[in-house]
């Protein structure tokens, strides 16, 4: 069973910036691409961002696509989603999973909350 623990968010001030980890536990791990979500993850619209486990290969959904970076530690089980230029948008809750095609492949995590606050 894998386990996936999200942790990074908090409350910024419009224009600030988060970086959001994701830490994957347990066995067996093979997730082809590591993705984060926003809000409520159950569908491919709420899809944000991807990195492939194995390539350099990277996916990113169009309003993430100038201030969302996706990187990974593949010796640590690790991906991070960089957020920078916050915006009141941007506050939701964000989750980490494994996706090949539109399929999820682990349970949720508690996902990690991201605030905007003025």
């Amino acid at each position: 069973q894998v386990h996936l623990v999200e942790s990074g968010g908090g409350s910024v001030q419009p224009g600030g910036s988060l970086r959001l980890t994701c830490k994957a536990s347990g066995r067996p791990f093979d997730p082809i691409f590591m993705a984060w979500f926003r809000s409520t993850p159950r569908n491919d619209g709420d899809l944000l961002a991807a990195v492939s486990w194995y390539t350099d290969g990277t996916y990113f959904a169009e309003d993430a696509k100038d201030r969302f970076t996706i990187t990974k530690d593949k010796s640590k089980n690790q991906v991070y989603l960089q957020i920078d230029n916050l915006k009141p948008e941007d506050a939701t809750v964000y989750y980490c999973n494994g996706r090949v095609g539109a399929t999820i492949l682990y349970p949720w995590g508690q996902g990690t909350r991201v605030t905007v606050a003025t």
